[in-house]
């Protein structure tokens, strides 16, 4: 019976998500952090660089598992959850969407179609951009870095607190922070 018990309880917490998230019209998840904006990126890092925090794309498709555990699992996190409200600026594109969205070159294409544009061919895509973006560079171009995949919750840390801390200006590899960060833990 005992085991009945803890095989019952190991079900329904495997079967169930860590956080649900609500899902949009797009079947894309809609954490209250991200920005309803009209996906004009130079505008939308305008509004970024006023409040002091780091303009970020996501890439995401309805159905993405990855996204979903993402969303569901490693978003929540308090640390992850305190690092993207309190340092970025998260705009949300549909892999295979419609909606327009002008690059900082100036061209507007739908969102299937720069995603194509920046090489996008994973969800989640996290794309991170720095504070200025020069004339006639486009998002891809001008990121400091393209992260597609979904991670575990301390590498995601780690990403964002790299971009935030700007450890790729130091010509420092992400995965030899990372190290490190795993280094420094395990020490403790």
């Amino acid at each position: 019976m005992k085991r009945l018990f803890a095989s019952l309880a190991l079900s329904l917490a495997v079967g169930m998500p860590a956080v649900a998230v609500e899902l949009g019209d797009d079947g894309l998840h809609k954490p209250d952090w991200l920005r309803n904006t009209f996906k004009d990126l130079s505008e939308d890092l305008a509004e970024a660089n006023a409040e002091g925090k780091r303009l970020m794309i996501i890439v995401e498709q309805r159905g993405c598992l990855y996204c979903t555990r993402m969303h569901e699992e490693i978003f929540p996190a308090p640390e992850i959850d305190a690092l993207i409200r309190e340092n970025y600026f998260v705009v949300q594109m549909n892999l295979f969407g419609d909606v327009e969205v002008t690059d900082f070159d100036g061209e507007s294409l739908p969102e299937k179609d720069m995603a194509v544009k920046w090489g996008v061919v994973f969800t989640p895509t996290m794309i991170f951009l720095p504070e200025d973006v020069p004339e006639g560079k486009t998002a891809a171009e001008a990121a400091v870095v393209m992260m597609p995949g979904a991670f575990e919750k301390g590498t995601t840390a780690a990403l964002f607190t790299w971009v935030k801390d700007h450890g790729y200006e130091s010509g420092e590899h992400f995965q030899k922070y990372v190290a490190d960060r795993v280094n420094q833990k395990s020490s403790n």
